[in-house]
């Protein structure tokens, strides 16, 4: 299992990052606690031109300066005052793409994820949806701006690869607020999987 190097995150091509992502295992490890979850559900947000996202039309602020670092970091906000959701931050310096995390399949540590989400037995629930992500994993505000190349927050590639016909792409969930770009085919994931937060076929 290897550290994603910088590289991989500094393409301007933020569609092709977001289904590179896919596969990929998202770490954590605090307070010397190792959970791990298979990324099987992103969506991509494509800057200044792309309505759905928090830098739209160039927009600037203590929230989106995050987005404007070069590709490799965290850009995590709290939605609807109540869930945190864990971003990658990608491209170039200046260019506020970023890939949305929405659904894991938990590889390690699940006695932990379940511990964080109060639950008394694993299901599907535990990674499905942006929300349970960082519930899961621990993620929160504080890890807002992290480089990915520490070792506590991080994503690595264990070899395990997505095949053309086991990826789908669709529309966004949940941002009917960006009028025609709503519609976009920026969603990503793993066909069939379980642990996906929509349709998944």
């Amino acid at each position: 299992m290897q550290k994603l190097p910088p590289p991989f995150y500094q393409s301007s091509d933020v569609l092709q990052i977001a289904k590179n992502l896919l596969g990929k295992l998202l770490v954590t490890r605090f307070d010397e606690q190792l959970t791990i979850g298979r990324i099987v559900e992103t969506e991509a947000y494509q800057g200044i031109t792309d309505k759905a996202s928090h830098a739209y039309g160039g927009r600037y602020t203590q929230r989106t300066q995050t987005m404007y670092a070069a590709g490799g970091c965290a850009y995590v906000y709290l939605c609807y005052g109540i869930h945190h959701l864990f971003n990658v931050v990608t491209g170039p310096a200046n260019t506020p793409h970023a890939v949305l995390i929405r659904a894991i399949e938990p590889v390690k540590g699940i006695p932990v994820m379940l511990q964080r989400m109060g639950k008394p037995k694993p299901d599907f629930f535990i990674g499905r949806g942006p929300g349970n992500v960082t519930k899961a994993l621990g993620i929160n505000r504080l890890h807002n701006t992290q480089l990915l190349t520490r070792n506590d927050l991080y994503i690595a590639d264990d070899g395990w690869v997505v095949k053309e016909s086991e990826c789908i792409i669709t529309q966004r969930i949940g941002v009917d607020y960006a009028a025609e770009d709503a519609l976009l085919p920026y969603r990503f994931l793993v066909k069939g999987n379980p642990y996906v937060s929509g349709k998944n076929k």
